[in-house]
């Protein structure tokens, strides 16, 4: 195997990871976990959060195909699935205002805070069905190419790094916006993230229906 085709290896996967695995719709609802906690807190809430998008994404390469297949779940189920939790994300960050979303995460404690980092921030907000999908999807093209599984599993490294990179600049990014910047920020991104979800629905409806939206 060449330099050159190694290289071209990595930047097709890392092109691929860069459009679907990225957590900029995640980044408002992080801001506002993180507001109050302790600088250690934030380490912890930030190292949960990119850990489970890891291990999301090192499961795709690894078991994603027969997990799926062991419960019987399509990935067009897959996405719908995960278009309705991020339609019911985005409805909640643009109606909700600051002060509510403060009081619901200050009255729930750091244990819940932590499971919201789980879910819905890591998945599927940062690694979701277009994650999941894409990795299966490489994956199955390379299932017997020991040195290829290696350099997408070090492109998924190199992607969960932008991840814990952009969770570790949340506190700047809220400096910067400010209090009225911050609730303006997250209900844009509410509506970005009601249209991911829309988009999730009607790609895996489309999928598993091909003539019905046509």
């Amino acid at each position: 195997m060449s330099h050159n085709f190694i290289g071209m290896s990595i930047q097709h996967y890392l092109l691929g990871l860069f459009a679907v695995a990225n957590n900029v719709a995640a980044i408002p609802l992080f801001l506002l976990l993180i507001q109050g906690l302790t600088s250690k807190e934030h380490l912890k809430l930030r190292n949960i959060a990119t850990l489970t998008a890891f291990l999301t994404m090192v499961m795709s390469l690894f078991m994603g195909i027969a997990i799926l297949k062991f419960f019987e779940i399509s990935l067009p189920a897959f996405r719908i699935a995960g278009g309705l939790l991020l339609l019911r994300m985005g409805i909640s960050m643009m109606s909700a205002s600051k002060e509510k979303y403060e009081s619901e995460i200050g009255t729930s404690g750091f244990s819940k805070i932590i499971s919201t980092a789980v879910i819905p921030i890591a998945i599927p907000l940062t690694t979701g069905p277009g994650t999941i999908s894409t990795i299966i999807l490489f994956a199955s093209t390379i299932s017997h190419n020991a040195g290829m599984h290696l350099l997408l599993l070090a492109a998924i490294l190199i992607m969960t790094l932008v991840i814990w990179l952009s969770f570790w600049y949340g506190p700047v990014i809220a400096k910067v916006f400010g209090s009225t910047g911050l609730d303006v920020m997250t209900k844009i991104f509410g509506l970005i993230t009601l249209a991911l979800g829309v988009q999730f629905i009607l790609t895996g409806i489309s999928s598993t229906f091909p003539k019905l939206l046509d």
